[in-house]
């Protein structure tokens, strides 16, 4: 075999467990999609390169990739780093009784624990100083106190470097030559958070702590082999091992090339949607895995993701300015109308509203991307103080919706090709998302403004979110799930899932540390079983 393992897929999943078998001294390749972005390159004109289009990926190879099913949209990141160049930096663990039902009994918060600590370690987490709370998160606490839940108020950690010495009072404090260098635990050049508002489409000053900054170098330090615009299309079984098949992806000639990778173990590391249409492929089309479990698909959840922006007439808000999301208002107690969720604050980088208006103004709708950001927030500009949305609050939220989902294929008998489809009911998460909704108005009244409920979900329930989970849900058998909890998929040795899509329930929370702590516990498995 020309390696140990192969990942596929560089974000939190396939970045800890690549790094850390790497570090064990197993010669690993990691197999990403997407681009190597930095601050050279990020995406930040209208016509740069935004779009990932799974129809064309050797020609669009961008920033995200939006996939629209019939009463869902979901955005995921395509990159070197994976979900943590677009995520809002949060890093959280779920609430302990999540893990008391709908999970293999090995997962419990305690056998957890320690691997969440590694990860919140490892990634350098820490919360906004106190000194630097942007307005919203001022709002934030303003909007719990009056709401009576002011002990339901918490910062949140983010997976950000803060200088204690940076505040507002500076002259010109968003100017990039506040922030200040230095080199992060695993080697590498950051800086520190001079609160641009860009958490979302890459920070000029390297003050996110994401994937690429720290997992995936000390991977490489550790022998790893990182390759981009790689995406994997089969693997098959062979002796000793897996073939795992890829398209290289040219962007210069736009051209796509065959190639392929031996391997004995193999790392599905893609996110829910991505690692779950890679093995649908394998059973369904391909054939090269057709004993995976028939639960494959199922369980799939949107983690209740919600957003309803309220207008302020008389006070400034200026949601692009400070980290993306920065505190939360805990009501997993399910002490609102019996539904689990939280609410936190919401940012928009200020890119986006002059992206909008520029849209707007030329007409510009052509394809899904732009019809979504007018529909979305072309009546929200109110340009001022060089904000777009300056009076705009941006209330956002997760929640325990039903996770029942489904994901298949869908052929189209016309082309004779196969799309990922996604049946998702709305009836029994709609409490769920009621619960939120609610509670957004009570909070945005109770502080002077004015929600505006968006009219994709009151008239259409049609909903978005960043955090896909579940597909490949961890189980006890091939009865209720498609890996074990150790990721390893039934009937297959030594072939693992590792990333959100083994989620079986919604988590309510920021999602990431939890695929991280489940990455570092599967990474652990393989090395102390010497698979």
């Amino acid at each position: 075999m020309a390696y140990d393992v192969v990942v596929i897929g560089s974000g939190f999943g396939g970045a800890i467990t690549g790094c850390r078998l790497a570090e064990a001294g197993y010669k690993v390749l990691i197999l990403e999609r997407g681009r190597r972005w930095d601050k050279t390159n990020y995406p930040r004109q209208p016509q740069d390169n935004w779009i990932w289009d799974s129809n064309c990926p050797e020609k669009k190879n961008g920033w995200m990739e939006i996939h629209a099913f019939r009463h869902m949209a979901v955005a995921q990141g395509s990159a070197v780093g994976g979900g943590s160049l677009i995520y809002a930096n949060i890093s959280c663990e779920a609430p302990q009784d999540t893990f008391n039902k709908g999970w293999p009994a090995e997962i419990t918060y305690a056998e957890l624990k320690p691997h969440y600590d590694t990860v919140a370690a490892f990634m350098n987490v820490q919360k906004v100083p106190v000194n630097q709370w942007p307005i919203r998160t001022k709002l934030m606490q303003e909007g719990a106190t009056a709401v009576g839940a002011a002990d339901r108020f918490k910062p949140l950690e983010l997976a950000v470097s803060f200088d204690p010495a940076w505040n507002y009072d500076l002259i010109n404090p968003k100017d990039p030559g506040h922030s200040k260098t230095f080199t992060n635990a695993q080697g590498v050049e950051q800086g520190t958070c001079v609160h641009l508002g860009n958490c979302d489409i890459g920070c000029e000053v390297d003050a996110r702590n994401t994937l690429d900054r720290n997992y995936i170098p000390w991977a490489e330090k550790h022998g790893a082999e990182v390759r981009p615009l790689h995406l994997v299309t089969n693997i098959e079984p062979v002796t000793g091992g897996y073939r795992v098949h890829f398209d290289r992806l040219d962007t210069v000639t736009r051209t796509r090339t065959q190639g392929s990778e031996d391997a004995r173990i193999v790392i599905v590391a893609a996110s829910s949607l991505g690692s779950t249409e890679l093995l649908l492929r394998c059973r369904n089309l391909s054939k090269t895995l057709p004993n995976i479990s028939p639960f494959l698909g199922r369980d799939w959840s949107s983690n209740g993701d919600f957003l309803t922006p309220a207008f302020y007439n008389d006070r400034d808000i200026l949601p692009s300015t400070g980290p993306t999301i920065t505190c939360a208002i805990d009501f997993l107690d399910r002490s609102q109308s019996g539904e689990s969720f939280w609410i936190e604050d919401g940012g928009f980088p200020n890119l986006l509203g002059n992206y909008v208006a520029a849209l707007k103004a030329g007409g510009n709708a052509e394809n899904l991307w732009a019809k979504l950001l007018i529909d979305s927030f072309g009546h929200m500009l109110r340009n001022g103080g060089g904000e777009s949305f300056r009076n705009v609050m941006p209330w956002f939220a997760q929640g325990v919706d039903a996770a029942n989902g489904t994901l298949n294929l869908h052929n189209n008998v016309l082309t004779g090709t196969h799309t990922l489809n996604l049946d998702w009911e709305i009836e029994r998460s709609r409490p769920t998302m009621d619960a939120i909704v609610a509670m957004h108005q009570r909070l945005s009244a109770s502080t002077g403004g004015s929600p505006v409920v968006p009219p994709t979900w009151s008239m259409l329930h049609y909903l978005i979110t960043p955090h896909p989970l579940g597909g490949c849900c961890m189980g006890t058998s091939m009865a209720d799930g498609v890996v074990n909890h150790a990721g390893e998929v039934f009937g297959y040795r030594n072939l693992y899932v590792a990333d959100a899509a083994i989620i079986p329930e919604a988590l309510g929370v920021n999602p990431t540390r939890t695929i991280g702590a489940l990455a570092e516990r599967i990474a652990a498995i393989i090395v102390s079983e010497a698979r």
